[in-house]
């Protein structure tokens, strides 16, 4: 045998030998179906427990449909645009035949902590499986326990349009999980108190934050070494949750607890976009110590104890800031155009911000690399059960020129920080436009 045929021939045993410990590793067998439990099968108990894990998992966001007309809660079929293709969320109703009515504790189980469905099937990670692997057994079987009390609804999602090969589950998303998934359950850290543990238990797993916080790589898997460093969703930014936050007042454990609490921190602004059914809707339903616990974990996160005596004087200087652009005769042209669309709502002519009445000078928006979130809130207005309870912002979807909404951009940034001016914002407000379809129904401003 010449040396050419023993090389190849070793690198064809490797690879075979290489291919069959791969199919080892992505293949699972189907776990067997069941009739579906009775909810009387389950304690009221385990079914409230289970209804807080939901909620602090947003469960109810991603499993039911919202663009043409929505659809039944939990049965699925919400879209989820990825770079590699359009992926519909699962009916997880006890539905035997749509949903997860068939399915074990077992089945759930092991989909909730290896990304497997009951057939065997990879789940794609759309599915923060990466996060859900952390969450305890005694929650999973408590969530088990909710879902399976809820109605079951016979409905089936579209079909998924990713392309070849990643569709080929056992291939693309075995590998996927072989380069980038680590399961197993969230482990204290001795190092820090129960409330930081109980925050980073919450935020790590269930609440999934990094799935949408954190910047991700060519395949979509999150960058660890970027942790909570920010990412765009939907054409949202969702902000840094770390040091690398650009606005000027640091986030504070309290200023966090009231964000996430009530969807409104006096000193940074609402929540809005995909960010605003999170406080109103699930972390309003916990209580109110795993929504301290979160804020504790984050302001650690963010070295806020460190650095939170900048604050004051930070607030002082875009108080002075606004006041010194809204007193006197306005000779900008856009200054004045600022001054009919917006300044009637966000004038503060005090030491501090008044509420009801945000401080676009202390705004996250307008402290970002890019303007996105001051035009999506532009266009798509704050809702009177959005942000602050009470207090609504009109759409200006139809009010605003791409041209105006560039002018009031650009002023803003010049006027209200000390950083770089924006580029391109009229192009960029065209873009963000674009992401509206249809337009909000509050869009008659």
């Amino acid at each position: 045998m010449t040396l050419i045929k023993r090389v190849v021939g070793a690198v064809v045993g490797l690879g075979v030998v290489g291919g069959v410990g791969f199919l080892a590793y992505a293949w699972y067998p189907s776990i067997a179906p069941v009739s579906p439990p009775a909810a009387s099968s389950f304690s009221p108990e385990a079914i409230h427990r289970g209804q807080l894990v939901a909620a602090a998992g947003y469960c109810a966001e991603c499993h039911t449909r919202t663009d043409n007309g929505g659809g039944p809660r939990m049965a699925g079929d919400y879209k989820m645009e990825t770079p590699f293709g359009d992926i519909f969320s699962s009916n997880i109703t006890p539905d035997p035949e749509t949903g997860i009515g068939n399915w074990s504790e077992a089945a759930f189980k092991r989909a909730m902590n290896l990304g497997i469905a009951r057939d065997g099937s990879q789940l794609y990670p759309a599915f923060p499986f990466d996060h859900f692997t952390k969450v305890s057994d005694q929650d999973v079987s408590d969530l088990y326990a909710y879902l399976m009390s809820q109605p079951a609804i016979h409905r089936a999602p579209r079909e998924n349009t990713v392309p070849f090969p990643i569709n080929i589950r056992l291939i693309g998303q075995g590998f996927w999980k072989l380069l980038f998934f680590s399961p197993g359950r969230y482990r204290n850290d001795p190092a820090h108190d129960a409330e930081w543990n109980r925050g980073a238990y919450l935020a790590e797993g269930d609440a999934h934050c990094g799935a949408c916080h954190t910047p991700r790589n060519a395949l979509g898997a999150e960058k660890k070494s970027a942790l909570y460093d920010g990412n765009v969703i939907d054409g949202w930014i969702a902000p840094p949750l770390n040091e690398h936050n650009p606005t000027p007042v640091v986030w504070t454990e309290d200023e966090l607890f009231k964000y996430l609490r009530h969807g409104v921190a006096p000193l940074h602004g609402s929540a809005a976009g995909p960010m605003n059914p999170i406080p109103h809707e699930f972390l309003s339903e916990l209580p109110e110590s795993d929504v301290r616990a979160i804020a504790h974990y984050y302001a650690d996160v963010d070295h806020a104890a460190q650095r939170e005596g900048q604050n004051q004087a930070a607030v002082a200087t875009a108080m002075d800031r606004s006041k010194a652009n809204l007193i006197g005769p306005q000779t900008d042209p856009d200054a004045r155009l600022y001054q009919g669309a917006c300044a009637a709502c966000h004038y503060n002519a005090g030491p501090a911000p008044v509420p009801g009445r945000p401080e676009l000078a202390l705004n996250n928006a307008l402290w970002l690399d890019e303007p996105n979130n001051l035009f999506m809130v532009m266009l798509h207005g704050i809702g009177a059960r959005e942000g602050q309870d009470g207090i609504a912002m009109p759409s200006f979807y139809t009010g605003l020129s791409d041209h105006d909404m560039a002018r009031i951009a650009a002023y803003l940034r010049r006027t209200r920080t000390n950083l770089p001016p924006w580029t391109d914002l009229e192009k960029k407000a065209a873009k963000m436009r674009a992401t509206l379809k249809p337009p909000p129904i509050n869009a008659s401003h």
